[in-house]
């Protein structure tokens, strides 16, 4: 199966299934450096549908306190990105199927250099890629990079982008669409769920791939409604304050404990057939 294939196909058996994707989000190398593919495959046998790795950067301007402190843990251990892209070849090993997202930011992919970094990403396993200050006018020449080696360039829409915002964004994502779901950075404010309701089918007036949500879901009920406009639930400042406290062998056990508990909430949405 190509990579491209594997986000599609993930996407479209949901979609035969009536089932909506849950996507976590973690930071490679935190808590604990050697935790990461551990917790990656621990999350996909609980349910997870694809899985975002966060790189760890010092700048996370889009992140709150909850995943810049992440950032922050990773980094005091060394974690870069040749540490990230070596975490999704150890996942590779023995897991072909489940999509693995890197998201990020600019410093470090121009650092690493903007070729090599999809090359590597490639021969890695990952099979998309969402560079939080990449704008879409920007980087037309990398998303045809990432297309060329099969993986997806992955883009944020928030409740301030506007309708050429969106069509930007509808020309050249593939994968998925991510909604930001509040205005701010991650971890913020109450989630109002009408909003969402009312923003997701514009949105789908200008994409043609599935929207994805995050920011501001923090439980079974969030989740549920959010998956009940949306082809995805993304949460990421949940799942690290569960762990990041905790110690390494219960690190694993506790993610996976709860993407079951959402997991199984949206599953109440699919056809009884499917469950």
């Amino acid at each position: 199966m190509s990579t491209t294939n594997r986000i599609a196909a993930t996407f479209a058996r949901l979609a035969a299934e009536g089932r909506k994707a849950l996507i976590p989000y973690v930071t490679a190398g935190d808590p604990y450096a050697d935790v990461t593919v551990e917790l990656m495959h621990g999350m996909a046998a609980a349910g997870a549908d694809v899985i975002e790795l966060g790189v760890p950067f010092s700048d996370p301007m889009a992140d709150g306190p909850v995943i810049q402190r992440a950032s922050e843990r990773a980094l005091e251990r060394g974690i870069g990105l040749v540490d990230v892209l070596a975490m999704v070849r150890r996942f590779r090993e023995s897991d072909a199927t489940t999509p693995v997202v890197l998201m990020g930011y600019a410093n470090p992919v121009e650092r690493y250099g903007p070729d090599r970094f999809v090359d590597d990403a490639h021969a890695a396993g990952v099979d998309g890629v969402l560079i939080v200050d990449y704008p879409p006018q920007e980087c037309e020449a990398f998303a045809a990079r990432l297309r060329e080696r099969q993986m997806d360039p992955i883009f944020l829409l928030a409740p301030t982008s506007t309708d050429t915002r969106m069509d930007e964004v509808g020309r050249i994502a593939t994968g998925y669409v991510y909604y930001v779901s509040l205005k701010g950075v991650t971890g913020a404010g109450h989630l109002d769920t009408d909003a969402v309701a009312r923003m997701v089918p514009r949105i789908r007036q200008h994409v043609r791939v599935p929207v994805g949500v995050g920011f501001g879901i923090r439980d079974a009920a969030t989740a549920v409604a959010v998956a009940r406009v949306s082809d995805a639930v993304v949460i990421g400042s949940r799942i690290i304050q569960l762990i990041e406290q905790e110690p390494r062998e219960a690190v694993v056990p506790v993610a996976a404990g709860f993407i079951r508990e959402i997991r199984t909430a949206l599953d109440t949405l699919a056809p009884a057939s499917t469950k």
